[in-house]
């Protein structure tokens, strides 16, 4: 992590994740007291002091979504299932959901005496990290790429045959529901999650491209983070996915989501009739709609050349007389067609006329699920 001091000696960490900080903010918010599920959802630049590769960087923006107050494996279903939409929606395709349980703090102890045990004797020749690892977590060691240290992880004992009984009903209903779902999934018995708090469900969507495998995205439940940064008693669970690391995806299977965003209405006038050019476009800009005006001082001309260049839908040509008489010729660029309108409803018509166009326009990947999951 980033850990440094500042000029009064504090110690200052830059934030490596999204998960712990929007736990902090269900505390110190008091969303306990929303109607249960609380669903939350984020978009924030991250850092990690690691080794630097292709799509994986030092500064990073991560996507998350959080689900709080359900213990259930009807949360976890649902948020995997919003992943697998998500992709879909995407059109990314060569993707694997691979899941597994780590149990809770009850069974998870027994695991860790046997992963001890079976490292112990291996341990003079594992790397510095996973000697650390051994005292505080044995469970990070399965998660180890020094080669190694990696193939060791391959024998290790799995945690699936140390799962108390609540754990395994848990952890069985959640495949039930991914089958019900028709969601394609592999049981890995040696993931765990790069960070302490996960308990039970823990999965990843992979990619199978060559020159882009790897996680895309990674989650899982966390009942106890809630408690330990003092608050109440409460159940979570969450996924968060690297920005960059989707957008080299998207660019390796040829998705192009860039989406050019052209004005609904160029409003051309003259000097006697700018300023209620500009106040007609704050009022329609205000109603939802990308319009645009001249600022530049230019002829009609050049004006509506302008307007052809930006591809706008539609251009009005505001003049003294369409002030006076409150209306005007509406002209569509794409075919030359015009009607009269009335300056009152022009938005009306524009609104209709763009929920029309929407169908066929694409759609950014921040976008999706930001539409998929209400708080």
């Amino acid at each position: 992590m980033y850990t440094f001091s500042d000029r009064s000696e504090r110690s200052l960490t830059l934030r490596p994740e999204g998960t712990a900080g929007v736990a902090r903010a269900f505390v110190e918010q008091g969303m306990a007291s929303r109607p249960a599920p609380v669903k939350l959802w984020y978009n924030m630049n991250m850092f990690r002091y690691e080794k630097m590769q292709k799509g994986r960087y030092r500064e990073f923006w991560q996507f998350g979504c959080e689900v709080f107050e359900s213990e259930n494996p009807e949360a976890d279903a649902e948020l995997i299932g919003l992943l697998d939409t998500y992709f879909a929606e995407l059109g990314l395709s060569d993707i694997s959901l691979e899941i597994n349980s780590i149990g809770c703090p009850l069974c998870r102890e027994g695991y860790r005496k046997a992963l001890r045990e079976y490292y112990e004797p291996e341990l003079p020749g594992m790397c510095e990290d996973c000697q650390v690892r051994y005292e505080r977590n044995p469970l990070r060691m399965l998660d180890c790429k020094e080669t190694y240290c990696h193939r060791l992880a391959g024998d290790a004992p799995v945690q699936c045959d140390y799962l108390c009984d609540v754990c395994r009903v848990h952890f069985d209903k959640v495949k039930e529901y991914l089958d019900q779902l028709e969601i394609s999934y592999t049981v890995n018995p040696r993931m765990v999650r790069g960070l302490d708090y996960y308990t039970r469900t823990v999965f990843e969507f992979v990619s199978l491209n060559v020159g882009t495998q790897g996680s895309i995205c990674g989650g899982g439940r966390y009942d106890g983070l809630i408690r330990e940064i003092g608050g109440a008693d409460v159940p979570a669970v969450g996924f968060a996915m690297g920005v960059e690391r989707l957008m080299l995806e998207l660019e390796a299977q040829g998705i192009d989501l860039e989406a050019e965003t052209y004005p609904d209405l160029f409003i051309a006038s003259f000097p006697s009739t700018i300023s209620h050019a500009l106040s007609l476009a704050q009022i329609l800009i205000r109603e939802g709609l990308c319009v645009e005006t001249d600022i530049m001082g230019r002829s009609l001309r050049a004006q509506l050349k302008a307007a052809d260049r930006m591809q706008a839908y539609y251009v009005l040509v505001l003049g003294d007389t369409e002030v006076s008489q409150a209306k005007a010729k509406l002209r569509r660029l794409s075919d030359g067609s015009e009607s009269t309108v009335t300056l009152t409803t022009i938005g009306t018509l524009l609104k209709n006329d763009k929920a029309k166009r929407s169908r066929q326009d694409q759609i950014s990947a921040p976008e999706i699920l930001g539409g998929m999951l209400h708080e």
